[in-house]
């Protein structure tokens, strides 16, 4: 693919990403027969294909203001002038903020000894409040902002520079070899851990606990071959399907139910580990990072499992909209 073709497809691409479903299909192949148009015509006046194809994306504007105008969508509520600078960082503050509030708020009550029905309860007002509040001043600022004629997040006029890369639609060479990488340093770390020790001060101290050896630890490295195997069908098929999805998530839940309860049984962290590096208070900062490994490994197969059922909708959706 050569550097005009991407550079269109990117604008192709960004602009279909508000246009709904059932008109994504043929609203990209008007419009890319519509740049096309503009750059012959750019060519036959003795113009550079790449100047011309710059030029014809640069007058065409912002995508999503493109996009806008193909849908008959009014780009309104806070006026139109920063309407896409708000709807944009609305999205991101709400994607963002109210996850780390869950964590925050959760892990405070956790130590605090709280009950899961308490920091369930606690939890709803919590995010509706902070929701209320993310939306409230967000559009306050940008109303502010149009009603006085503030200039300061006048990026100037739009230009390709600005359009983003193309959403990821298949499985590369470059995710499996992610993956099996990653699959293969935490075997080797587990088997580091469990020969020489992650604390050099203290050869031989292993921070998972001994008695998983070795029948915790077999059926671990039994999993993360399967995961192995999975990254390498994923790719061999080019994209996430349903069922390799469920799969993902399957894998998932035997890594993480497992890992869960034999935490909170005391059983995954070796008990002398924390006591012996800090003689002083290592017991309460064991219980203290026991409780924070106890969100990461949740937090890692829930955010895998959504990632691969994600990917998988798009590819199924991608599919029903070939002939």
């Amino acid at each position: 693919m050569n550097t005009s073709t991407t550079l269109t497809d990117r604008y192709v691409d960004a602009a279909m990403r508000t246009v709904p479903e059932s008109q994504r299909s043929d609203l990209a192949a008007e419009l890319r027969a519509s740049i096309d148009d503009q750059i012959d015509a750019r060519l036959e006046a003795g113009e550079e294909h790449q100047a011309a194809e710059w030029a014809v994306l640069t007058d065409l504007g912002d995508p999503d203001k493109l996009a806008a105008q193909y849908t008959d969508r009014p780009l309104w509520l806070v006026g139109p002038r920063y309407f896409l600078d708000w709807w944009r960082l609305l999205k991101l503050l709400l994607w963002i903020v109210p996850l780390c509030t869950v964590f925050g708020v959760s892990l405070a009550m956790v130590l605090d000894g709280a009950s899961f029905g308490e920091i369930v309860g606690a939890l709803v007002p919590i995010l509706l409040s902070v929701v209320v509040h993310i939306a409230f001043w967000t559009t306050l600022v940008f109303v502010i902002l149009e009603r006085t004629g503030h200039e300061t997040m006048d990026a100037g006029p739009w230009t390709p520079d600005r359009l983003p890369e193309p959403r990821q639609r298949g499985a590369g060479m470059g995710d499996m070899i992610a993956s099996l990488g990653f699959l293969a340093i935490m075997v080797g770390v587990v088997l580091w851990d469990r020969f020489v020790g992650l604390v050099p001060t203290e050869p031989g101290l292993p921070f998972l606990d001994p008695g998983l050896w070795p029948w915790w630890i077999t059926g671990l490295f039994l999993v993360m071959a399967l995961e192995a195997a999975l990254a390498v069908v994923v790719y061999a098929v080019g994209r996430w399907t349903v069922g390799l999805a469920v799969v993902n998530g399957i894998l998932n839940l035997v890594v993480a139910v497992p890992a869960l309860w034999l935490l909170f049984e005391g059983r995954l962290i070796n008990p002398e580990f924390f006591p012996t590096i800090i003689p002083d208070g290592g017991a309460e900062v064991g219980a203290i990072l026991s409780i924070i490994v106890g969100f990461v490994i949740a937090g890692v197969a829930v955010w895998d499992t959504t990632d691969a059922a994600i990917k998988a909708g798009r590819a199924r959706r991608g599919d029903s909209r070939r002939p």
